[in-house]
């Protein structure tokens, strides 16, 4: 068994000015270090097969501290796609108004691209990230858990549209476009989830594809 860190500062460490900083640089350390031992074993090891003892053990910290920063193995397995969705809704809110409810959702899908592999490649190697993507595709408390957050990720992107267009809660609108944009970004990540041989740049072109669709999907008469 390794030695475990714990979370106090060191009695030399910096002036008191520095050292909220200081802490939150090593948590952020910590955690990184708990998502990519937790990846890695389920990568080696299975999610089932992988255990939260053996987590904080790789990580050189205790149990105790692994739930400092996360509630359980489903947490951390979904943390780093929990970052990818988050930096997806803030691009959304970051659109300008002028532009069109699914033109603001497809442009922030496709503008996130240009920075999440870098804030991927941060904590975890994108191949390891793409390895974790397929396992939660495949298990199923983790796709389970994953469709709920999506589900919550829905209700908060329905709300900003209907802000931005100036819509009252009960115009079913907002709700409608984002439940057929999640549904393209749920058919396209599951196909591409499968082909473990595909790259971030083949799932942005698969994407961008699939979003163009969505107004000739909806059109009254496809034999037109």
């Amino acid at each position: 068994m390794h030695a475990t860190q714990d979370e106090t500062e060191p009695p030399s460490a910096p002036s008191a000015a520095l050292r909220p900083g200081l802490r939150e640089r090593k948590k952020q350390r910590t955690r990184d270090a708990l998502i990519r031992s937790a990846l890695e074993l389920f990568a080696e090891r299975g999610y089932e097969g992988t255990t939260v003892d053996e987590i904080a053990c790789a990580a050189d910290v205790s149990q105790r501290t692994f739930f400092r920063y996360f509630a359980g193995k489903e947490d951390v397995a979904l943390a780093v796609q929990q970052m990818v969705e988050t930096h997806f809704f803030e691009a959304v809110c970051e659109r300008p108004a002028a532009e069109s409810p699914l033109t603001a959702l497809r442009t922030a899908v496709m503008s996130s691209w240009d920075t999440i592999e870098e804030a991927i490649a941060s904590v975890v190697p994108l191949e390891l990230h793409l390895r974790t993507y397929q396992m939660i595709q495949t298990t199923p408390q983790l796709i389970a858990a994953h469709l709920r957050r999506t589900a919550e990720l829905e209700d908060r992107l329905t709300e900003v549209i209907a802000r931005r267009e100036g819509l009252p809660p009960e115009d079913p609108r907002p709700r409608i476009l984002v439940a057929a944009f999640s549904g393209v970004m749920r058919e396209t990540g599951k196909r591409w989830g499968l082909l473990m041989e595909q790259d971030m740049e083949e799932f942005r072109r698969q994407t961008a594809a699939y979003l163009d669709q969505i107004g000739p999907a909806l059109a009254e008469n496809w034999r037109s």
